[in-house]
């Protein structure tokens, strides 16, 4: 016997497939994301990344800064976490990443965004039913300034099509 809940549920599909970007179109992803130190901290040592800027603030503070850095692949992995709802949730292999730039540093509590822009899509011609997405992600900081930025590529699927 199935709960109340589970009848009254309704499937949504999340995603967007390959039909659904247009060069130009820009995607203002949702919610953002708080970096506190804890989860600096935790990730620097479980990447083995011991850069005393990540974790020690009396030597962050030597080196010109007002606190602990936030590890930059951090920064990385959370503009990628928060845009993948919109462009690669619906399945498709990564394909790279290209002209990664690191603009300012993020610091703990520091709110993080993420937009990004269509910038090239095609067919594949190796795989039918699906194309190749490339986006301009952008990352900003709680005071909209510019933190990193990126272009990352998808395989991404076509309507009716499986990867």
């Amino acid at each position: 016997m199935q709960p109340d809940f589970m009848k009254r549920a309704q499937l949504r599909t999340k995603g967007n497939q390959y039909e659904d970007f247009t060069v130009g179109q820009e995607l203002v992803h949702h919610w953002g994301r708080t970096i506190n130190a804890s989860d600096n901290s935790l990730f620097s040592t479980l990447t083995l990344h011991f850069n005393p800027l990540y974790f020690n603030l009396e030597y962050a503070k030597a080196h010109g800064h007002p606190d602990i850095v936030v590890n930059p692949l951090l920064v990385f992995n959370t503009i990628i976490g928060l845009s993948v709802q919109d462009l690669s949730e619906m399945g498709g292999p990564f394909l790279g990443i290209d002209n990664m730039t690191f603009h300012k540093p993020v610091y703990p509590n520091d709110t993080l965004t993420a937009v990004s822009t269509v910038v090239d899509k095609r067919a594949s011609s190796s795989r039918p039913k699906t194309g190749i997405v490339t986006w301009h992600t952008k990352g900003f900081n709680q005071r909209a300034e510019l933190v990193i930025d990126l272009h990352r590529t998808n395989l991404s699927l076509m309507r009716g099509g499986s990867i």
